[in-house]
């Protein structure tokens, strides 16, 4: 899809994106969605880029900064990782992230999440981690997450902007329109943060049962769908310094 095409829809379909300033005063939860080689790591998997792709870098680079930030501060964060069994499929999804693989695990970037004491890890074998974050008691994790530390915003970052991303973000949405996540107010969507994948027009039309999917566009249709719901998007996030 031509740079021309992408920038008419993106005039018809506006984002506003703010910037965001933390300083410690509102309570805030980074939430890191999906951010597993799987998805990430050159040649990883079905669903791993094919090669070095530029969104999925920053997206990483920016999901290690503020994870750091976090945890320099002993805030709160929750990181997804998308965890499959080999017998349950994910239509309409080639097999991927299976439990026990290295696909299934954090960036090498972000292993050492796995031993900070502010983190809570969640596997989930869904695209919705929301719903990937109910227990077999019906208890639900993320929920638990948030009121055990009286969040009241979420950072959210993570790969796919239009797809697990979204999702998780539109449930939340809902969730705290009900009064289920009491005291969130508000869900934040950070654009460098995210990233999708990227199928362009001329492929999809040369391949079996491949959707096109181009990669700017989507990330873009994410986004907007995500304001449209009440999140608030953010093109920056910045502190005082980057040292507690």
């Amino acid at each position: 899809m031509g740079v021309q095409t992408i920038d008419l829809l993106k005039e018809e379909l506006p984002v506003h994106q703010e910037s965001l300033h933390l300083t410690g005063d509102t309570k805030t939860g980074l939430v890191l969605v999906d951010v597993v080689n799987g998805f990430c790591t050159v040649g990883a998997g079905n669903l791993a880029p094919r090669q070095p792709d530029k969104q999925i870098s920053e997206m990483v680079d920016e999901s290690v900064r503020l994870a750091r930030v976090f945890c320099d501060r002993k805030w709160p964060v929750y990181a997804f990782l998308d965890s499959h069994h080999p017998d349950i499929p994910e239509h309409p999804y080639p097999p991927h992230c299976i439990v026990g693989t290295e696909e299934s695990e954090l960036v090498p970037a972000l292993k050492w999440l796995e031993n900070e004491g502010n983190v809570t890890l969640r596997r989930k074998d869904c695209i919705d981690g929301f719903l990937g974050s109910v227990e077999e008691d019906g208890s639900n994790v993320f929920i638990n997450w948030v009121q055990s530390n009286q969040i009241k915003a979420i950072l959210v970052v993570g790969i796919c902007t239009d797809i697990c991303v979204l999702d998780f973000v539109c449930t939340t949405l809902s969730a705290r329109n009900r009064r289920l996540l009491v005291p969130l107010e508000d869900v934040i969507v950070y654009s460098r943060g995210c990233a999708t994948f990227d199928v362009p027009v001329d492929v999809a039309k040369t391949a079996k049962d491949v959707i096109a999917h181009p990669q700017e566009l989507m990330h873009h249709i994410g986004l907007y769908i995500a304001k449209g719901r009440g999140a608030k998007v953010v093109s920056e996030v910045s502190l005082d310094t980057e040292n507690p």
